[in-house]
């Protein structure tokens, strides 16, 4: 008997159904759920069972169902790196390319989770520290990226990168992605730079809107750190990760990106592979 954590993207018309069905079929499999305070409140009155923050879920579950887009469960990944709890994402939003399982998929996952057929990906996690005067003044735990970039009205940036302690280059742009293989099919994707398959030990540093034509994504080897320093007062410039937290940055302001000791397990079907996933997807390879 496990525990299953329940995630649920608080759209109660989208998610209700779902969540219905998710609920019954653990009922009847005889796993205890603990529901995160949206999907209780989806639930409202027909509601008996154990809530907890998002946060809280690792040191209480085993498995973690998300209900919604790839969002829902960047919000969660960030949490796991405590506890080694899988998570299954289940698409309720537009493209879910972490949410691969569909919600007709849902109960056959979850029964090849349980007789151990399921496809368990490790995906690489991203630490990205605050170096500010010498002291580590904010960590960020992130699954696709930690992103580097002005406001939207502020002067172009002015930094310095580094890559396992060697110069890289001064660039001038909008900002650098620094993205994981996972996240390469992200902003990464959307700025230009290139797909990588997930498990590769690289990072993807791609440039935003460089001010030179010769500054072009680059691969590095993920297991030395990339340091971005801020070297010109540009106004507004911030550091987020995975697009939902964030920090401002000031002058001499060091980001120190590494890989994380600690990865994510997503639960796949065995019939699902990478390859499949970008063809249906985003219809790669498609005339």
């Amino acid at each position: 008997m496990i525990t299953v954590g329940v995630v649920t993207k608080p759209q109660p018309e989208l998610a209700r159904p779902t969540l219905e069905k998710l609920l019954s079929w653990l009922d009847g499999a005889g796993h205890p759920a603990v529901l995160d305070p949206a999907s209780s409140q989806i639930m409202a009155a027909s509601n008996n069972r154990p809530v907890a923050e998002r946060s809280e879920m690792p040191e209480r579950c085993d498995l973690i169902v998300v209900l919604g887009g790839d969002g829902t469960l960047l919000s969660v990944a960030r949490h796991v790196h405590r506890r080694d709890v899988p998570i299954l994402g289940v698409n309720l939003g537009h493209l879910g390319f972490l949410t691969e399982v569909t919600v007709d998929q849902m109960t056959t996952a979850l029964k090849a989770f349980d007789d151990g057929k399921a496809v368990i990906q490790r995906r690489m996690m991203l630490v990205a520290s605050l170096v500010r005067n010498g002291e580590t003044v904010e960590v960020f735990h992130c699954l696709n990226d930690a992103v580097v970039t002005k406001a939207a009205l502020a002067r172009i940036t002015h930094f310095r990168v580094e890559a396992g302690g060697r110069w890289l280059t001064d660039m001038r742009a909008d900002g650098l992605i620094v993205a994981t293989p996972t996240g390469s099919t992200a902003y990464n994707l959307a700025a230009g730079g290139p797909i990588i398959v997930p498990g590769l030990n690289a990072l993807i540093l791609s440039p935003l809107c460089p001010h030179t034509l010769t500054m072009r994504p680059i691969i590095l080897d993920a297991s030395e750190p990339v340091s971005i320093t801020l070297l010109a007062d540009s106004e507004k410039v911030y550091l987020t990760a995975d697009g939902q937290m964030g920090q401002p940055l000031q002058v001499g302001d060091r980001v120190i990106v590494e890989r994380s000791s600690q990865s994510v397990a997503l639960v796949g079907l065995p019939d699902r592979d990478y390859f499949s996933l970008l063809r249906e997807k985003l219809g790669w390879g498609s005339r």
